[in-house]
């Protein structure tokens, strides 16, 4: 007998193979054993990670992530299968959220739009972002990690481990941002009141997670605060600079540049860019 994987010659007692590690599956398929499949994924001890790892990166996320930099992988999920999750799971509540409550964004932007035109370009630029927001998560870890290792620079971690630490963090971000969209989604006043203060949630979220795994000061974390927001302004206004101008030879703005007037226009679609990309 020979693994069905890879090849190796297996004795009729292996219930494994000794090369890839894969088992030895003799039986057909029955209602059964797709049930037993089912309940070990879903229910075993093993498929709790997941949870486990969204509680103890709460509780302890020094453990969490100091461990898995470490070596100690098998007790958490990993850094890369999290954010997996975590954008499975925002792609899935933005696409019921517009599938079911299209209007639900609306009233962020209520309070900077003063006409049609705005109203229109607002919705546009939101939808972009939208449509591409699994592009915009890949693109913000490199980017989140490179200025957290500016911020640390010649501390504890290096930039690949300052990934590992964005990934875990930013998924955790992300999760708790879409249960909190969850919880108020039936309150639209409530839902956009969510929405806007969501971005501190994460940055408070972030500041935690560096103060445990770096022991900081109260004091350390709020100097350290400060300087990754002044490192951050400048590049996330060349980030909305370039989203306005892909958007610009996509054609989204020129509608709205034709309704509108000089430096009005201009001051809205940036503050519009900035409701959008947070």
């Amino acid at each position: 007998m020979n693994c069905k994987n890879c090849g190796k010659s297996l004795s009729e007692i292996d219930k494994f193979c000794s090369e890839c590690g894969a088992q030895v599956v003799n039986q057909r398929l029955t209602l059964k054993y797709l049930f037993t499949e089912f309940y070990q994924v879903f229910f075993s001890i093993d498929s709790n990670r997941p949870l486990l790892t969204f509680i103890d990166l709460f509780k302890k996320p020094e453990v969490v992530i100091g461990g898995y930099i470490n070596g100690t992988r098998k007790k958490y999920i990993n850094a890369f299968g999290y954010f997996t999750i975590a954008v499975t799971i925002s792609s899935l509540f933005y696409f019921i959220a517009f599938r079911f409550y299209p209007d639900l964004f609306d009233g962020t932007f209520d309070f900077s739009q003063n006409n049609d035109a705005q109203k229109e370009f607002g919705k546009k630029l939101q939808s972009s972002v939208f449509d591409y927001q699994n592009l915009l998560f890949f693109a913000a870890i490199p980017l989140l990690a490179f200025l957290s290792w500016i911020v640390f620079y010649r501390n504890k971690y290096n930039y690949a481990e300052h990934l590992i630490i964005n990934l875990y963090t930013y998924s955790q971000g992300s999760i708790v941002a879409i249960i909190l969209y969850i919880l108020t989604i039936w309150n639209k006043q409530l839902f956009n009141f969510i929405a806007i203060g969501v971005l501190f949630v994460q940055i408070l979220i972030y500041a935690y997670v560096l103060k445990r795994l770096y022991q900081l000061t109260f004091l350390q974390l709020i100097k350290k605060t400060l300087l990754f927001i002044v490192i951050l302004i400048p590049l996330y206004l060349i980030v909305i600079v370039i989203t306005l101008f892909i958007l610009y030879l996509l054609g989204d703005l020129n509608g709205f540049i034709d309704a509108e007037k000089g430096n009005e226009a201009i001051g809205y679609i940036a503050s519009s860019a900035i409701n959008c990309t947070s």
